[in-house]
């Protein structure tokens, strides 16, 4: 039987999603735990990378098991009770057997924190130590909408046989004079590609680029043409949707 299951972690202390042989990954916590739960091996298929800090909420991923998990009604708890205080299974669903984590997902949702001025209880949070032309940002965010190659966007020697997605949300929100919050949602979403998105916006809010340089930067399909990465510990990943409902097991 296939599985999915949906869990939230702060990934400040792991390198990223991906189980990696000499790393701690939250892939490789989470198979850990739920192995030791359900006493038998469980290979997990994520809905796709994250980079190292960048954190989660409701991240999917399957699993193939022959048991019944139906009669395991205290499972949840087993499982919360071995992974550490940063990461938490919410639930585990039944799916059909050709369900697939990543490939089914139709979209994902990102969303990176800003700052502006010092600010001891900002976690996970990017100071930015420049003022910023938020609506400058925001015409620039705009030309990203749409189904553009974001090469211009994406980690060196990627393997991907892709670099085009579709964005259908990228929009710059003040909450506070000092806080502002990206959230940018997309089909898919290459490697390293929000954070580099919201190194160049920064750019285009401290006025070392423009809005109208975007559309170029995007046809060049050149990595140094964009700004640079934001650190990860300020993103996290906040919706993933699927074309059918997910009936959760409690």
């Amino acid at each position: 039987m296939r599985f999915f299951v949906s869990v939230s972690y702060n990934g400040e202390h792991y390198s990223g999603w991906q189980r990696q042989s000499n790393a701690t990954t939250i892939q490789e916590i989470l198979e850990d735990a739920m192995g030791k739960a359900m006493g038998c091996a469980v290979e997990l298929t994520g809905a796709g990378r994250t980079d190292a800090g960048v954190s989660a909420k409701g991240y999917i991923a399957h699993f193939d098991i022959e048991k019944d998990l139906k009669e395991h009604a205290q499972l949840l708890y087993k499982i919360n009770a071995i992974l550490p205080s940063d990461i938490v299974a919410h639930f585990i669903a039944p799916v059909s057997p050709e369900a697939h984590a990543r490939f089914d997902a139709t979209s994902r949702s990102y969303r990176y924190k800003v700052h502006t001025s010092k600010d001891p209880f900002a976690w996970h949070s990017f100071y930015c130590r420049f003022p910023l032309d938020v609506e400058a940002m925001n015409r620039a965010a705009a030309v990203l909408l749409g189904t553009h190659d974001f090469s211009s966007f994406e980690k060196t020697g990627a393997d991907n046989k892709t670099s085009v997605c579709t964005v259908t949300r990228a929009q710059w929100t003040a909450t506070d004079p000092d806080h502002l919050q990206f959230d940018i949602t997309a089909d898919r979403f290459l490697r390293n590609m929000v954070r580099a998105i919201v190194g160049t916006l920064l750019d285009v809010g401290r006025g070392k680029i423009f809005a109208d340089d975007i559309p170029g930067l995007l046809e060049s399909r050149d990595r140094s043409a964009a700004g640079q990465s934001v650190p990860g510990e300020a993103l996290m990943l906040c919706n993933i949707t699927y074309p059918y409902e997910i009936s959760k097991i409690n």
